[in-house]
């Protein structure tokens, strides 16, 4: 990373704009968050809200991931889901049909076409979603004997419904405009903002945790010689996962930063009167591909299960479906250390490993819609260029292929061990009997951050050495 070179590109007036436009549209984002649904009073229904995420691990997390809409109830409280959900179609739609493949393989036109189906497909999901989020926190409320929602009539379920889904649409379209900037994934983009706005709560959580003194026993004492007036469990448990935080802050950005070069040679080409010959290029293929895709696809899909299950348990006229709702949010709740230690059964690990499995599914899956060896195999042969004891075409593409697969394996497994970490320290602090706050929240909101930090940082600096090119 050219830090000088960004530091130089700043003095550009697109690269300015640009910039602006990025913030300007994180800051509406924001204020959008915390515009709520027009169904009660916000005050009563916030609290109501609250308390309900603050029952389960899984409010918790969506709330993270919404950057505080599902508190607030706000109407970006569907967000991205919807949009991720359609991509993930349309792309498994584009490998199983051979003329939307055609498609795609049709230039910018092609591709331009399947992404307007996307965003067609995104409305009628935000649809379902919406109406299944106010179901869902209607049964909440209504179960916990308050009238802070009351009836609805069908004029205020249209009017939620509508505020809901207009709210994912225009997320989408806000994502959309932050890709077009040149400067990183919009939707990325919108996740990182999202779990960074929540870092006041964090460490407000954190400083209380820590002026948490119940009696002089449990102040922290140096060496006997003074002592601190802070919880010294609370010190030495925090200091244990910032250590391992940094840890795996280092290990993370070495596997994102981790690439194969390949050496790409020319054959004799005649331009003009000039003739140029052994001219060398490389190919370089990064370890993790697909970056933090991958993990954004793992817990938009893991959430499913918990969701239906939620929607599944409030149909109190159904005994199968409700039971079936009750081991869905069972099964796929996020465990943390308070649950490791009641675990009494295997229950408690199927999370864990759906989403190490998931993890390392999506890495492959996006590695092969980003890396076409076949494409990059085609486009070599017309150009000249092969690999040293390679023949071009096939055996090109047979070798890409293999090249690619065999890093994504240890880059998919790397990613996913990466991302059940945090479950590991919280089934160590259940077994000790130490309660902290979610470490897989924390783990998997650091983990999309980095990576989305890292590749958002590439970025600028690729369009940083575009605008200050004629420096050079």
């Amino acid at each position: 990373m050219n830090w000088r070179t960004i530091f130089a590109s700043l003095k550009n007036r697109d690269m300015q704009k640009r910039l602006l436009i990025v913030v300007g549209i994180i800051i509406v984002f924001r204020f959008l968050s915390q515009i709520p649904v027009p169904l009660a009073e916000p005050t009563q229904l916030r609290q109501v809200i609250e308390n309900a995420i603050n029952a389960t691990d899984l409010g918790g997390f969506m709330n993270l991931i919404s950057g505080g809409a599902l508190s607030s109830l706000s109407i970006v409280l569907v967000g991205l889901g919807p949009y991720i959900t359609a991509s993930v179609i349309t792309q498994l739609l584009t490998k199983a049909i051979p003329s939307l493949e055609e498609l795609h393989k049709d230039g910018e036109a092609g591709r331009r076409r399947i992404n307007q189906w996307t965003r067609m497909l995104t409305v009628p999901l935000a649809i379902l979603q919406s109406i299944a989020y106010i179901f869902i926190i209607r049964q909440g409320v209504l179960a916990n004997n308050t009238a802070a929602l009351g009836q609805m009539d069908a004029f205020q379920w249209v009017l939620a419904v509508s505020a809901m889904s207009a709210g994912s649409i225009i997320m989408m379209w806000l994502g959309e405009l932050v890709t077009e900037q040149g400067i990183g994934n919009g939707i990325s983009m919108l996740i990182f903002a999202g779990i960074v706005s929540r870092l006041p709560s964090t460490f407000s959580t954190i400083f209380s945790s820590l002026t948490n003194v119940p009696d002089e026993a449990s102040k922290l004492h140096i060496f006997n010689w003074f002592t601190i007036p802070i919880n010294s469990l609370a010190f030495y448990v925090l200091l244990a996962i910032a250590a391992v935080g940094i840890a795996v802050l280092y290990v993370l950005v070495k596997i994102n930063e981790a690439q194969r070069i390949i050496t790409i040679n020319y054959a004799k080409r005649v331009q003009g009167n000039s003739a140029y010959s052994g001219v060398k290029s490389i190919l370089p293929v990064k370890l993790i591909t697909a970056g933090v895709i991958p993990v954004i696809f793992a817990v938009a899909f893991l959430a499913l299960p918990a969701f239906l299950g939620q929607l599944f348990r409030s149909m109190h006229g159904n005994a199968g479906l409700v039971a079936l709702g009750e081991n869905l949010v069972k099964w796929f709740q996020t465990p943390s250390a308070t649950t490791f230690a009641q675990a009494t059964d295997w229950t408690v690990i199927v999370y864990p490993l759906a989403y190490f499995l998931l993890v390392v599914l999506f890495t492959y899956f996006y590695t092969g819609i980003v890396f076409n060896s076949n494409e990059i195999a085609e486009n070599l042969q017309k150009q000249g260029g092969f690999i040293e004891n390679i023949r071009p075409g096939l055996q090109t593409e047979k070798y890409l292929a293999r090249t690619v697969n065999r890093l994504t394996l240890f880059g998919s497994l790397a990613l996913g061990l990466i991302a059940v970490l945090p479950f590991v320290f919280e089934y160590i602090f259940g077994q000790l009997g130490i309660n902290t706050a979610n470490l897989a929240i924390g783990g998997t909101g650091l983990l999309i951050v980095v990576s989305v930090a890292l590749e958002t940082l590439r970025q600028v600096n690729s369009r940083a050495l575009m605008v200050t090119y004629d420096n050079y």
